[in-house]
């Protein structure tokens, strides 16, 4: 049977080769941010893509909503 090439049958790299976490410092898997992050304290914030502007805000209920 052909293997796939795009998997790995090596085990995670120790602890030890990781980068070091600070003593409450957040983490978060690659790609995530944290709307703490995002927000810092305010809640709405403005995003430009592609030459169109778009607002993120977080609702009373915590929730988010984005409109342009």
């Amino acid at each position: 049977m052909p293997t796939d090439p795009t998997r790995s049958n090596s085990p995670a790299p120790p602890a030890a080769s990781r980068p070091a976490v600070k003593p409450g410092e957040r983490t978060y898997p690659s790609g995530i941010i944290s709307t703490d992050f995002l927000f810092q304290g305010n809640q709405e914030i403005l995003i430009s893509h592609n030459g169109e502007h778009y607002r993120l805000r977080i609702t009373k209920n915590g929730k988010l909503i984005l409109t342009k």
